[in-house]
């Protein structure tokens, strides 16, 4: 069956009335926040692994590590990080060899393991942590501090709302 122009008009018609230059704006932010977060990461990503010999994934798990001193669970690890708990067994097996978190199972649940960072683990992670500040204080510095205070606002905004569920939007 052969498409009249009447249908193909239609066609075109009905995606351009449901396009409106607010989609394309909001791809083009999305697209726009995507480079500068994969161009930032992939250049931190790149100095972790040159300066201190570790991944951006352990770094994270660390990250999350040194703000629980008590130490997380495996399961509250992998949904910190939005990664599976196969990504979290794989870095922590590895840190565990370098001696820098320790995985100790739960007493109610022998199932269940909580990880905390070592006393080695919290002297890396702090020295870690104060090169990579400045690094993104470098990759950031042609910002003005205004232009940062602005990003921030409107950000948080965003994920305010998109933390909103779905019926209280409408």
């Amino acid at each position: 069956m052969q498409e009249s122009a009447d249908d193909n008009n239609e066609a075109v018609l009905d995606l351009s009335s449901r396009l409106t230059q607010d989609h394309h704006q909001s791809l083009k932010l999305w697209l726009r926040m995507l480079a500068c977060t994969v161009r930032i990461e992939n250049e931190i990503r790149s100095r972790m692994r040159a300066t201190f010999d570790i991944t951006l994934p352990r770094f994270d798990l660390m990250a999350q590590l040194e703000r629980h001193p008590d130490g997380l669970r495996m399961g509250e690890l992998s949904k910190r990080m939005m990664v599976t708990g196969g990504n979290i067994t794989g870095i922590t097996d590895q840190l565990e060899q370098e001696k820098l978190v320790l995985r100790m199972p739960d007493a109610k649940d022998r199932r269940v393991y909580t990880v905390k960072l070592t006393a080695a683990g919290r002297r890396a992670f702090a020295d870690m942590a104060s090169v990579h500040e400045g690094w993104i204080a470098e990759l950031l510095q042609d910002m003005s501090s205004d232009d940062k205070a602005q990003l921030i606002a409107l950000l948080s905004q965003m994920k305010q709302h998109l933390n909103t569920p779905d019926e209280k939007k409408e």
